[in-house]
């Protein structure tokens, strides 16, 4: 029996397993995962990776499990929580004292025809990752549907291997649930100035071929040629074990600040969790899931507090990072709760900050090639500091202004 069992081999997962070790639980420690693969980091799936296979991935070497006595069980998916034990496909009965969930999410499917065509591709785990960079390789034509964060990064990355890229995009601007119309627009001329043709209000009606992908046809007839596809249109929470235990579940496991869900003991962590907004300034939906490494990251570190006996709440300024053609973006806080948005005067060519306000509070800040100004915005948002709006357009590094406010 382990003492504590994590259901999960996610960055989460691994994250809580390590912080209850620093935390002094002593008690044996199981993290069980569906893929055959050890614990390993997916910020790079869709960038370094696609380019080559040398980008390290492993999250913790296989040393550090052994010497934190931290036990791996992979390639067993769990079918059934019991209330002191998991079940897996193969029939395997793992018992726990302690349960945590740290499932993940799983990307969303098109509803379309011709979505399961061979060379449609999603990605979301190494497997994805590996399938599609064998056929990028000797892809001319990529058609990339969805310009989210996922979606967006594939296009860049397919783009300096040699492909034509188009992106189609549903909604009016790229990233419209991340960033304001000020950073979707600069990002989007970076992606054109790379070579990729981007589409936005582009409803995808069907995507064709025969014995592979062809083409995507849009809802006006437009048609696309494409030799691969990839389809990256949002994720959903990994949360069928939690809705069949029984626990409350909306948009994923609901938990409550201490990381605890509704049977009053088990843990849900990461892009799974549906927990109340841990911004310094709570936007008025209070809960959320956020999916991010830094959330999965702090999350798990303070739900290890409850796991020891000292629950401390998750709070803290969530915060995100996509690599573009060209274009490091970096977000504090959660644009979508702001009503105003300020550009600030660039410091250079080929940067952008624009901090978002609600209320005349400071909430959020979009930062593109730009990291001091982001973290200045960060530690601004974090601590409460006021800059208005009016200061915030004046020339001038981002820390100097809030430094002459004091």
């Amino acid at each position: 029996m382990s003492g504590l069992l994590i259901v999960g081999a996610s960055q989460a997962g691994v994250q809580l397993a390590c912080s209850a070790r620093e935390l002094g639980w002593d008690r044996p420690v199981t993290i069980i995962g569906a893929e055959p693969h050890p614990p390993y980091a997916r910020p790079s799936l869709s960038k370094a990776f696609l380019k080559s296979n040398a980008a390290s991935l492993e999250l913790r070497s296989a040393e550090f499990y052994a010497e934190h006595d931290i036990e791996l069980v992979l390639g067993e998916a769990v079918t059934e929580l019991r209330s002191d034990a998991v079940i897996t496909a193969s029939g395997r009965r793992l018992g726990f004292e302690r349960l945590a969930l740290a499932t993940g999410s799983r990307p969303r499917r098109l509803p379309i025809d011709g979505a399961e065509l061979p060379g449609v591709h999603v990605l979301r785990g190494l497997d994805d990752a590996q399938a599609l960079r064998a056929e990028l390789e000797r892809a001319p034509e990529v058609v990339v549907i969805g310009g989210g964060f996922v979606g967006l990064e594939v296009a860049g990355t397919a783009a300096a291997l040699g492909c034509r890229v188009v992106v189609l995009e549903a909604g009016p601007a790229l990233m419209g649930r991340a960033v304001g119309s000020a950073t979707a627009e600069f990002v989007r001329r970076a992606h054109e100035r790379s070579g990729i043709e981007v589409r936005t209000g582009a409803l995808p009606q069907r995507i064709v071929g025969g014995d592979r992908v062809a083409g995507v046809e849009l809802a006006d007839g437009t048609r696309f040629r494409a030799s691969l596809v990839v389809v990256g249109v949002g994720v959903e929470p990994v949360d069928e074990l939690a809705r069949g235990a029984g626990l409350k579940c909306d948009n994923g496991v609901v938990v409550d600040e201490f990381s605890v869900t509704s049977d009053g003991r088990t843990l849900a962590v990461g892009d799974c969790a549906n927990l109340p907004d841990p911004s310094p300034v709570p936007g008025p939906s209070s809960r959320l899931r956020l999916e991010s490494v830094d959330n999965a990251v702090e999350q798990a570190r303070a739900a290890a507090t409850t796991l020891v006996g000292d629950p401390r709440p998750y709070r803290g300024v969530p915060w995100f990072w996509s690599e573009q053609p060209s274009a490091k973006l970096q977000i504090a806080g959660l644009a979508a709760t702001s009503d105003e948005e300020v550009v600030r005067p660039a410091l250079r060519e080929g940067q952008q900050t624009v901090l978002r306000y609600r209320d005349g509070v400071l909430v959020a800040a979009e930062c593109v090639n730009a990291p001091a100004e982001f973290l200045a915005a960060r530690r601004a948002i974090a601590g409460g500091a006021q800059l208005s709006a009016d200061t915030a357009r004046l020339p001038g590094k981002l820390k100097d202004l809030l430094a002459a406010r004091t």
